[in-house]
C-alpha cells in the first residue's frame, strides 16, 4: 500500500483548516485515513501548526511520501532534519547524542527567530495604534479649535446685537424722556 502524508480540508468557505493525516494514496482527499498526526491552520498569523513529531518521523522512516505542502510543513517543524540526522547516525558519521545536540541547536535558533518575528509584529501593531491615536487627537484638537472659533464669533455677534439693542433702547429712552417734560 502506497501511503501519503497529506492535508484534509475542513472548515467553511474562506476559512479552511487542515488536519495532517496518513492515508492510502488511492483514498479520496477528505475520505478514509490511517492516522491523524497533526493540523495546520493558515488563518492565524503566523500559521498554527500542531504536529505529533514522533509519529510523523516514524511514518517518514517507513516510507510514507508527503505532498509538497506537507513536506514544507515537516521541514519547518524539523522532521526532515531529524530524518537526515538519523541517516548520519546509521552511517556512523556521528553518534545519537551529537545528532540530538544538532537538532536542539537548530530548534532553538528556529524558535528564537519565530519569537523575534512575533515581537516585531506586536511592536508594529502597537506603533500603528499609537500613530492612529495621535492622528485622531490632532483631528480632535483641530475640530475643537474650529468649534471654539465659531462659538467666539457667535458670542461676539450676539454681544454686538445686544449692544446695538441696548443702544437703541437708550436712544429711545432719551428721545422719549424730553417729550415727557
Amino acid at each position: 500500500m502506497a501511503t501519503k502524508i497529506r492535508l484534509q480540508r475542513h472548515g467553511r468557505k474562506n476559512y479552511a483548516f487542515y488536519p495532517i493525516v496518513i492515508a492510502d494514496s488511492r483514498a479520496p482527499r477528505d475520505g478514509r485515513f490511517i492516522e491523524r498526526i497533526g493540523s495546520y491552520n493558515p488563518n492565524t498569523n503566523p500559521a498554527t501548526i500542531t504536529l505529533n513529531f514522533e509519529r510523523a518521523l516514524y511514518w517518514m522512516n517507513v516510507g510514507a511520501q508527503p505532498t509538497d505542502t506537507v513536506r514544507t510543513i515537516l521541514s519547518k517543524e524539523g522532521v526532515l532534519l531529524m530524518k537526515h540526522l538519523q541517516g548520519g547516525v546509521r552511517k556512523g558519521a556521528f553518534d545519537e547524542a551529537e545528532a540530538q545536540r544538532r537538532f536542539d541547536a537548530w530548534k532553538n535558533g528556529k524558535q528564537a527567530a519565530v519569537n523575534a518575528l512575533k515581537a516585531d509584529m506586536a511592536d508594529k501593531k502597537e506603533l500603528a495604534a499609537k500613530q492612529r491615536l495621535e492622528a485622531e487627537q490632532a483631528k480632535n484638537k483641530a475640530k475643537a479649535e474650529i468649534v471654539a472659533k465659531k462659538k467666539a464669533e457667535l458670542a461676539a455677534a450676539k454681544a454686538e446685537a445686544e449692544a446695538a439693542a441696548a443702544a437703541e433702547n437708550a436712544e429711545g429712552e432719551t428721545v422719549e424722556a424730553p417729550a415727557a417734560e
